[in-house]
């Protein structure tokens, strides 16, 4: 296919429909993404090649495949308990966020008392709290939900109050003059008025949420992909250290995407900015 052939088609795509831009973008970020992988593939196995380090210090990446494939049922076992502990964590997390910005924005005595308490909170590291849930919750999933949660917990909770205090002022005095309560402000204009904010804030829990899940499995647990990444460490089986990371990588890559994915789409309103580029060239 020549040049001028693809170029047609990528201006039949942008003239066919929004969604055809869409698509394009995706593909060119997915694409964008496949060369990073394979360029750092590259690297990694020309390193290896130079230097040639003992494997238990640095195995090849044909090593670590080959690990992925006759461990894959292993690994998948674990993942499947991680990606548990993820997806609770998210929810609970999310859940608690919610209820607790809607409290300190509707009353705003328990917000000046709540807010310096969840600052506080996350000022602690997470090393230090986690011993503590492993005594509370036990060692099996509720402790890695609760750890989950409370790193999740912050950004929900932030992004989301932010967004409530940031409703335009003339959309609440404009709710007043129609003689509103509090109440139906708060749900009909502020809390609508907020989403994009929320969405931020559920984007950046998902990111971070894998970690909370495998720091509580390092703690103590007997079962996940932390509890894997420290036993073969031990051992100094690095191929299956680094197999449970790409696995890691895979889930935290997949449910991030799926958190983007439902966001933009209940949130579909809120236009994006985009490229100038496409501007200019439409």
């Amino acid at each position: 296919m020549s040049d001028f052939e693809l170029d047609n088609i990528v201006a039949h795509m942008k003239r066919v429909s929004p969604a055809g831009n869409r698509i394009l973008r995706k593909l060119q970020k997915l694409i964008a993404g496949l060369v990073v992988v394979f360029v750092l593939l590259f690297l990694w196995w020309a390193l290896v090649k130079y230097f040639a380090p003992p494997p238990f210090i640095l195995p090849g990446p044909e090593r670590v495949i080959i690990t992925l494939i006759y461990q894959f049922d292993y690994l998948a076992s674990h993942g499947a308990i991680t990606l548990l502990e993820i997806v609770l964590g998210l929810l609970v997390g999310t859940a608690l966020g919610v209820a607790t910005a809607l409290l300190a924005v509707q009353f705003p005595l328990a917000g000046r008392v709540i807010l310096p308490t969840i600052s506080t909170s996350q000022a602690l590291p997470v090393f230090a709290i986690a011993p503590l849930l492993v005594i509370w919750f036990g060692l099996g999933l509720g402790s890695k939900i609760a750890m989950a949660t409370l790193i999740i917990y912050f950004p929900v909770t932030s992004a989301l109050i932010d967004g409530l205090e940031r409703t335009d002022r003339g959309l609440v005095d404009l709710a007043r003059l129609y003689g509103a309560s509090r109440l139906q402000t708060l749900f009909l204009i502020r809390f609508p008025a907020a989403m994009p904010s929320f969405a931020t804030g559920l984007k950046v829990a998902a990111t971070i949420a894998p970690i909370g899940a495998i720091v509580g499995e390092w703690v103590g647990s007997s079962s996940g992909l932390g509890f894997i990444i420290l036993q073969s460490n031990a051992r100094m089986q690095t191929d299956i250290v680094f197999a449970a990371l790409v696995v890691l990588a895979v889930i935290a890559i997949s449910v991030r995407s799926l958190v983007s994915f439902l966001a933009d789409y209940f949130i579909h309103w809120t236009p994006k900015t985009t490229n100038y580029s496409n501007h200019s060239q439409d």
